[in-house]
C-alpha cells in the first residue's frame, strides 16, 4: 500500500479541528485510531509517529526520521490534550454569546433598514455629542493653560472673577453614566 498523503497541516495522520486543537489518527486496516486532540500539529504527528513505531509501520511513513526506537517515539510523543467538561461548558457559552451577537446584528441591521429617520437622528445626536466633548477639553486645555501662566508670573487673559476659571475642573471623560444623564457632577467621592 503506497503511503498517504499529507494532509493540510503538513503531517500524515493530523488535522486541525475547527477550535484550533489539532487531531490525530492512524489508520490500521479498515479501523481508525483516534490518538487525540493536541495543542500543536507537531506534538499530534508525534503522537501519530509513536503508535506507527508500535504497528509497525516502516519510517518512509512516518513524519519524523529522527526516531531510531519505539520506546524514542513513545518519550516524545506528548499526551493527548483532555477535552474536560468545564471545557465544552465554556465552548457552549461562547457558542450561546456568538448566536446572540449574529441575532442583534441581525436585528439591528433589519432596524436600520426600516427607520432610516432614527438612524439619522442618533448620528446626530452622537455628532452632538461629540462635540460637546470636544469643546469642553478645549475649555479646560485653556484653563489651564492660564493656571500655569499666572503659577510661573506671567499675564492671563482671563479677569479675576471670570467664570472660564472653572472651567478647569471639567470633566473630560468618554465614560456615560448609567442613569444617561451628562451632568459635569464630580462622581470622585464616592
Amino acid at each position: 500500500m503506497p503511503p498517504r498523503r499529507r494532509g493540510a497541516s503538513g503531517y500524515r495522520g493530523v488535522c486541525q479541528r475547527p477550535n484550533g486543537g489539532f487531531y490525530s489518527e492512524i489508520r490500521s486496516g479498515k479501523l481508525r485510531l483516534g490518538l487525540g486532540t493536541f495543542e500543536t500539529a507537531h506534538e499530534a504527528a508525534r503522537a501519530y509517529d509513536a503508535a506507527a513505531w508500535r504497528l509497525g509501520r516502516p519510517r518512509p511513513q512516518m513524519n519524523f526520521q529522527d526516531v531510531d526506537t519505539l520506546q524514542q517515539a513513545l518519550d516524545v510523543a506528548p499526551p493527548p490534550r483532555l477535552t474536560t467538561a468545564q471545557d465544552r461548558a465554556e465552548h457552549a457559552r461562547r457558542q450561546r454569546h456568538l448566536l446572540v451577537a449574529q441575532e442583534d446584528e441581525r436585528v439591528m441591521a433589519e432596524w436600520r433598514r426600516r427607520h432610516p429617520e432614527d438612524v439619522t437622528y442618533e448620528q446626530a445626536y452622537w455628532a452632538r455629542r461629540r462635540e460637546e466633548r470636544l469643546d469642553r477639553r478645549r475649555r479646560k486645555a485653556l484653563a489651564i493653560s492660564q493656571c500655569e501662566i499666572v503659577e510661573n508670573g506671567g499675564q492671563t487673559i482671563f479677569t479675576s472673577d471670570d467664570d472660564r476659571w472653572e472651567d478647569m475642573w471639567l470633566d473630560t471623560s468618554d465614560q456615560t453614566s448609567e442613569d444617561g444623564d451628562d451632568d459635569d457632577d464630580d462622581d470622585d467621592w464616592e
